[in-house]
């Protein structure tokens, strides 16, 4: 007597979906990756865990929450703003602009600011205050 089945189990396995898978992700980290464009504008941001500054001031504009703006400490307008620097810049050979913004400052006055030292050629640095470590 044949007790055998005639059904047999099949041990192979079969790759055809997985490459349509593959395929379409392919597909979709190449389209996706097109649509990405990186920041154009580079901001040196210095570390807040080290407390000595890594950059020289050379210049410094402060935006005070009630949108004061100062160049060294002294006080200019918005108007004013890119003539000064223009001024204090003059004849620097590496121009770095330090900026201390206030937090609760909207960000487009930074922009504004930052602008005017791009079109100057300086280099723009965001001023932080170092963070409290709990342990």
């Amino acid at each position: 007597m044949n007790l055998q089945s005639k059904n047999q189990i099949s041990t192979t396995f079969s790759l055809a979906s997985l490459t349509d898978i593959i395929f379409l992700l392919l597909i979709f980290f190449m389209l996706t990756s097109s649509f990405v464009t990186p920041s154009a504008v580079p901001v040196d941001l210095p570390s807040t865990k080290v407390s000595k500054s890594l950059i020289a001031k050379q210049v410094e504009v402060t935006i005070t929450k009630e949108l004061e703006y100062y160049i060294n400490e002294q006080q200019v307008t918005l108007e004013e703003v890119e003539a000064k620097l223009k001024a204090k810049l003059e004849g620097i050979e590496n121009p770095k602009i330090v900026l201390n913004i206030d937090k609760t400052v909207a960000v487009e006055y930074l922009v504004k600011v930052a602008s005017i030292a791009n079109k100057l050629g300086a280099k723009i640095a965001i001023a932080t205050e170092a963070e409290t470590v709990e342990d």
